[in-house]
């Protein structure tokens, strides 16, 4: 899902299952209340131009080739991914996500491989999240799945007992 941690709180407030924690990995996060912008001014700047047919390349294609090649493990897995991305119109990203309030009355932590999401993290850790950093780029869980795990394991071994 394109943008998947803007969501958390709609699926929370959607959900009738009870949810111990939300660990975003590597993710845009929603405002702690109010509506949430798919994205900000500057990347719609940035996405206007790449519109063709109405719709915008799939997200690997909007970056520099030396940006996204690393993020895969090997032509493979970027074929794989690349099979599932959607195109999307920019009108996705000019929309607004409702953030219901106390949908982070919970655990909430934030697990960081690298830029450009540093200051997602930092964002987190002013939130007084747990914040934990596996070094690597973005979709850094298909180059090393084991660590990845490892870390996100740790990150919410507590949350169950917590919230007891």
């Amino acid at each position: 899902m394109v943008n998947a941690g803007l969501f958390v709180p709609v699926i929370i407030e959607a959900t009738s299952r009870r949810i111990v924690g939300c660990l975003f990995v590597d993710a845009a996060l929603p405002s702690p209340a109010g509506p949430t912008p798919v994205a900000p001014p500057e990347l719609l700047d940035f996405l206007r131009p790449k519109v063709t047919g109405g719709r915008l390349p799939q997200w690997t294609a909007w970056w520099d080739e030396s940006d996204v090649a690393p993020m895969f493990p090997d032509a493979q897995t970027r074929r794989a991914v690349s099979a599932e991305q959607p195109r999307l119109p920019l009108s996705y990203y000019e929309e607004l996500v409702p953030t219901p309030v106390g949908w982070d009355n919970r655990p909430c932590g934030y697990l960081l491989f690298g830029p450009p999401y540093e200051p997602v993290a930092i964002d987190a850790r002013q939130r007084g999240w747990a914040v934990d950093h596996v070094p690597g780029r973005h979709l850094h869980q298909l180059v090393d799945p084991r660590a990845v795990t490892d870390r996100i394991m740790a990150m919410t071994r507590d949350w169950r007992s917590s919230t007891s």
